[in-house]
């Protein structure tokens, strides 16, 4: 698959650049996208949720009645759970929701992914550039240029760049990562993935194409 390639201003260049099918034009496996997904997003969890048990209660340990000839049912202890203020029945504890994931299903759902972008055209490659100090303002009208204002966009460049970073950062809906932290959720994620055009050669060396 070949696409133009853009400069900032949103015009062609007259170069065009051709995307490898063995990463963009595969037939795309979902399960594998679920799973790496789902990876991403059980990695993120914190897992610090914990709830107060019987045992972790204050309070006295003074059987609260006698055990026969109340008419009621026998009791041992006011943390018991059926009282007001008592611990909770198996409540949550801290625990890590992260889980294994071969790295060829990992591949094999980022391909996926960006084979889905590209079908779709959802895929921008821009000529490399660089601003001399951070301004929002030039990004926005970078994403001005290319008519994707209002859309949820990923910038992808070949290494990290300060300045593109800080002038992004404050700007809803447009995330940059470098090529080696391109992720299948933030693809799918992304109405558009801009690629800069080093960036390709980055993508095609992960895979080893």
């Amino acid at each position: 698959m070949e696409v133009q390639v853009l400069d900032k201003t949103g015009k062609e260049t007259g170069r065009v650049v051709g995307l490898e099918d063995q990463i963009f034009g595969i037939e795309p496996n979902d399960h594998a996208i679920y799973l790496d997904v789902k990876q991403y997003l059980a990695n993120k969890r914190q897992g610090t949720h914990s709830a107060t048990e019987r045992g972790e209660i204050a309070g006295s340990t003074k059987k609260i009645k006698k055990q026969k000839g109340t008419g009621t049912a026998r009791a041992g202890s006011i943390k018991s759970p059926l009282f007001r203020g008592g611990g909770r029945v198996f409540g949550p504890r801290p625990r890590n929701y992260g889980f294994k994931l071969n790295k060829k299903v990992k591949a094999l759902a980022r391909k996926s992914a960006l084979s889905y972008k590209a079908k779709a055209s959802d895929i921008l490659v821009l000529e490399d550039f660089n601003f001399e100090v951070p301004k929002t303002k030039e990004m926005v009208a970078v994403s001005n240029n290319l008519k994707i204002t209002n859309k949820k966009s990923l910038f992808v460049l070949p290494d990290e760049n300060k300045n593109i970073y800080l002038s992004s950062r404050n700007l809803d809906g447009v995330s940059v990562v470098t090529a080696s932290e391109l992720s299948t959720y933030q693809i799918m994620n992304a109405a558009k993935v801009i690629f800069f055009e080093s960036s390709l050669g980055k993508i095609e060396e992960q895979f080893k194409i």
